[in-house]
C-alpha cells in the first residue's frame, strides 16, 4: 500500500530540517497520536494509544509503502472496540487508507516532536527517565559511554545524534521530572 498523504508532510519536514514530528488521527473515535520519523531508513511510522497501553510501527520504504499486515491486529480490534470476524469486515486497510486521507500536509509547529514522545509511545520500555536533560562528555569523568544509553540515544534522539554520541565519546542523559527537562539539541550546537 503506498501513504502517498506522507509526501506532503514529508516535503514540509524536509523545508523546515525537521527529521521527526507528531500528528493526532482518530478511528472509531479512538485518538492516535502518530510520529513519522524520516531520519531513519526505511522511515517508520509510530501509532500509539497511551491511555490504553497500545504501541505499533510500520516501516515506510521508498515511495511511501508499507505493508498492511499489522503484528498487533486482534489488540487494536480490541482497543477500537471493533469484533474480529473471519469474514474481515474490518481489515487493517480500511485504518490506513483513512490515515492517508488524514494525515497532516504540514508540520504544526505547536506540536514539536519531543525525545520523550517516542519513548512514551513505546511500551516495551519500563523506564522512568523518559525526559531528555542534556548531555554528558564521558571523558571529563574518564569513563565511555554505555552501548544501552547510545541505543537509547539512537531510538528518540536519532542516528545523528547516535552517530555523534558514539564518535565523541558522549551520553545522552535523562530524567523523570518533565520540570527538569530541557529541549533537545546536538552536543556542540548550542
Amino acid at each position: 500500500m503506498i501513504l502517498d498523504g506522507l509526501k506532503p508532510l514529508y516535503a514540509d519536514m524536509r523545508k523546515n530540517n525537521l527529521e521527526r514530528c507528531k500528528f493526532k488521527f482518530v478511528y472509531n473515535k479512538v485518538e492516535f497520536e502518530v510520529l513519522y520519523f524520516i531520519d531513519c531508513i526505511p522511515n517508520k511510522l509510530s501509532f500509539g494509544v497511551l491511555e490504553k497501553n497500545f504501541y505499533f510501527e510500520k516501516e515506510v520504504k521508498k515511495g511511501f509503502e508499507i505493508t498492511e499486515y499489522i503484528e498487533e491486529y486482534l489488540k487494536l480490534c480490541e482497543i477500537l472496540e471493533l469484533k474480529f470476524s473471519k469474514d474481515g469486515k474490518f481489515k487493517p486497510f480500511y485504518f490506513f487508507e483513512l490515515l492517508n486521507r488524514k494525515i497532516p500536509h504540514n508540520v504544526d509547529s505547536t506540536k514539536k516532536y519531543l525525545p520523550s514522545d517516542g519513548i512514551r509511545h513505546d511500551t516495551r520500555n519500563n523506564e522512568d527517565k523518559i525526559y531528555f536533560f542534556g548531555w554528558l562528555d564521558n571523558k571529563h569523568v574518564n569513563q565511555k559511554v554505555s552501548e544501552e544509553n547510545l541505543q537509547k540515544t539512537k531510538a528518540y534522539l536519532g542516528v545523528e545524534a547516535y552517530t555523534m554520541c558514539k564518535r565523541n565519546n558522549i551520553s545522552s542523559r535523562w530524567t523523570a521530572k518533565n520540570g527538569d527537562r530541557k529541549d533537545y539539541f546536538l552536543w556542540g550546537s548550542d
